[in-house]
């Protein structure tokens, strides 16, 4: 097995080839990445591409003629890879997220890849009140990220070919990673009560949040690179996650504070509900992979989060000005003049 994983040096993708290096000891694993975030390592004393026997470097909206030959899967990672980072970069975020996807896919399919696997979201389903969403249920994406998410879903079911392609729709990623992202709920609760002490939540706390663990994200993958189209169809887009972490995010705050003794919790109840709220019904994906579930529990996480932190030193009551937060590097990037407004790197002369 030769698998190319572009968008490694993120968040997931260490997670990613962590997982796929132990699972599959024999397989060639590559990476493809711009290296946005190369540098934001978090709580490591080595890179997590010493997993990959090759690292290449470029802009997925460029990828050359010919890089996917040979490949027996292709993980597309790369994105834009939230609502303020969308918003801030709109026309990138499609480029990134949608129509970059949709032209590797594309290549793949010419070079006879046997599986793509694209990173989605569950974001897809916007407000979404009353029963768990599933599959079938209409969506609603009300931001660019989620926009373009769902456009690439659209333009992938519409491949010609015989490649097997599965449109991951992820929960919230939360978690450790050895490139840690504190712009996600549960990750941003840790690090506020850990730094902070207490933990502030802006909206009423009753919006609904789906949940996957970075490492469960990477077991989802390796089942998503081997997966038959018997299992499932040639083309599917399958809610990725769990039932039982379907949460309210003043029960995630509330369960951090529990495991992190004398941190307070204010909730403002006459805030604006976030309009980001869903719950998600996991079943499909409970019954196509029943050997590959989440198994990571919201202690876990949030455990895995607080020895990581730790291990960092971590003590930034300022961290959401840091390089912590994707947003703040990409800007910071444009601002030193490293990349142009369009997120290309700037060449030195």
């Amino acid at each position: 097995m030769k698998v190319l994983i572009i968008g490694n040096m993120g968040y997931v993708g260490p997670a990613v080839v962590r997982e796929l290096a132990r699972q599959h000891p024999d397989a060639v694993l590559h990476g493809f990445d711009n290296a946005y975030f190369a540098h934001c390592l978090t709580g490591v004393e080595s890179l997590p591409e010493r997993h990959l026997e090759k690292q290449f470097y470029g802009d997925v909206r460029q990828l050359p003629e010919g890089m996917l030959e040979g490949y027996t899967a292709v993980v597309q990672l790369a994105a834009i890879s939230n609502d303020p980072m969308g918003s801030r970069f709109a026309a990138v975020t499609r480029e990134i997220n949608q129509e970059a996807t949709v032209h590797i896919a594309r290549q793949a399919a010419r070079e006879k890849v046997s599986n793509f696997v694209f990173a989605s979201s569950c974001s897809v389903y916007g407000v979404a009140s009353g029963e768990p969403r599933k599959e079938s249920d209409p969506l609603a994406p009300m931001t660019d990220y989620a926009k373009s998410k769902i456009g690439s879903e659209e333009a992938l079911a519409n491949l010609e070919g015989d490649m097997v392609i599965t449109s991951l729709r992820f929960a919230t990623a939360c978690g450790m990673s050895e490139r840690l992202r504190l712009d996600l709920v549960l990750n941003d609760f840790v690090a506020c009560a850990l730094s902070e002490g207490k933990i502030t939540v802006l909206s009423d706390g009753t919006p609904w949040r789906p949940l996957i663990d970075v490492r469960d994200m990477a077991r989802a993958i390796d089942w998503a690179i081997q997966r038959p189209a018997s299992n499932g169809g040639k083309i599917l887009s399958v809610n990725t996650g769990s039932n039982q972490r379907n949460h309210q995010v003043r029960d995630l705050a509330s369960a951090v504070a529990e495991m992190i003794p004398g941190t307070t919790v204010s909730i403002n109840e006459e805030g604006a509900v976030d309009s980001r709220s869903y719950k998600v019904d996991f079943s499909l994906y409970e019954s196509l992979a029943p050997n590959y579930q989440p198994r990571m529990t919201l202690k876990d996480s949030i455990q895995g989060l607080v020895e990581g932190l730790k291990r960092m030193e971590f003590d930034d009551t300022d961290f959401r000005s840091s390089s912590l937060m994707r947003l703040q590097v990409l800007q910071g990037h444009v601002d030193q003049g490293r990349v142009t407004e369009g997120l290309v790197w700037v060449k030195e002369s």
